[in-house]
């Protein structure tokens, strides 16, 4: 089971691979009695896919062996218990990987050469991940958050760790103290040694940063560099370098719920002044046409949003799911393509675009 979606993860999911590259991917449910359904639907989709492997002349019996046996190996890695709202089983000649995520995905199974990344990518844009930097004089510590959970980042170098020297014994018999922590020069460079961390970390995976540690500690960082003045928010609670990861949930947690208040507030006024200028789409058919136009620069979906649709040559018509060619991710791939031809995705609340039936765009100049 891998623990994050990033955008290096996702890049490398996306890269072709040797055929059959096999994507199965369903809805999962968190409680009783809906999640009973769940191995049943699992197990199907499996000998489905394994009956297509079989039966697919361009498949060699040399693949054909590893890729089942990839399929059976990533079964057993399969948790239900602790299901999210949808599974992604990914399998293709000499590798497989097991996803969940906090998004729904409609039940399918795909072969090609390349795995189907759609609803992985839209669940990550969901997720709406952060970092936390927790920082004291002797220890830097690196968290990744998103609405599900918090764990502790041991990229780039993290947790950065130092010892203190004795202090100068002549200097405390001369005049009776230590030198301030927070004035030595070591750990100046300590924290700058955190900053250019954080500062890979970002590079790699843009997020917002909530900064936490004592007065001082947050000073001092500030001095060291440009990172920490840049974050999100600023939150002085001295402990969380040596803390449990509730704890760090539950004090970061208000400076993250305030960040997507506002960070949803600015978005609504946003599409408020697209609209005057017209640079604004509406609806899903009228967002289908400018995605496909690389026209999108902001994206706005509301959390759970979905349609099921088919394309009649000129707009998306609503359809059934059983019909002829029925798109049942539809906004998924919106979100996939929007993503993909450089735009900003935001989530909102139920609700929020009922005038514009769940999605809304931003549209470039």
């Amino acid at each position: 089971m891998h623990p994050a979606l990033s955008p290096a993860v996702l890049a490398e999911l996306r890269r072709p691979r040797p055929y059959p590259a096999v994507s199965i991917l369903m809805p999962t449910h968190r409680r009783e009695p809906d999640n009973a359904q769940d191995p049943v639907r699992l197990r199907n989709l499996l000998a489905e896919a394994k009956e297509r492997i079989q039966a697919d002349p361009e498949v060699s019996r040399a693949d054909r062996i590893d890729v089942v046996g990839q399929l059976d190996r990533a079964l057993a890695e399969v948790d239900l218990v602790h299901a999210e709202d949808g599974l992604a089983i990914l399998a293709a000649p000499g590798e497989h990987q097991v996803w969940t995520f906090a998004r729904t995905a409609p039940a399918r199974v795909v072969l090609s050469d390349t795995f189907l990344s759609r609803n992985l990518v839209s669940a990550q844009a969901a997720e709406r991940p952060y970092w936390v930097l927790a920082v004291a004089a002797d220890r830097a510590v690196l968290w990744g958050g998103n609405q599900e959970r918090v764990t502790e980042g041991k990229i780039h170098g993290f947790p950065l760790t130092r010892t203190f020297d004795n202090p100068d014994p002549e200097r405390r018999e001369r005049i009776g103290d230590t030198p301030s922590t927070f004035r030595d020069e070591e750990t100046k460079t300590f924290l700058r040694q955190a900053d250019t961390a954080i500062g890979k970390v970002l590079a790699a995976d843009p997020r917002p940063l909530y900064v936490v540690g004592d007065a001082p500690a947050l000073a001092l960082l500030d001095a060291a560099g440009p990172i920490a003045k840049e974050a999100t928010a600023q939150i002085p609670h001295g402990g969380l370098a040596q803390a449990d990861v509730e704890t760090v949930r539950r004090v970061v947690e208000p400076a993250v719920r305030a960040h997507a208040e506002q960070e949803v507030a600015d978005t609504l006024a946003q599409l408020d002044k697209a609209r005057g200028r017209q640079e604004f789409a509406a609806g899903l058919d009228e967002v289908w046409q400018a995605v496909g136009q690389a026209r999108i620069a902001r994206l706005v979906v509301e959390e759970n949003h979905r349609a099921t649709v088919r394309d009649d040559g000129e707009h998306l018509v609503p359809a059934e799911a059983d019909e002829t060619g029925a798109r049942e991710d539809i906004v998924d791939e919106v979100i996939e393509r929007a993503l993909d031809t450089g735009a900003k995705v935001t989530f909102v609340p139920d609700g929020t675009l009922a005038d514009t039936h769940g999605i809304a765009a931003v549209l470039r100049h």
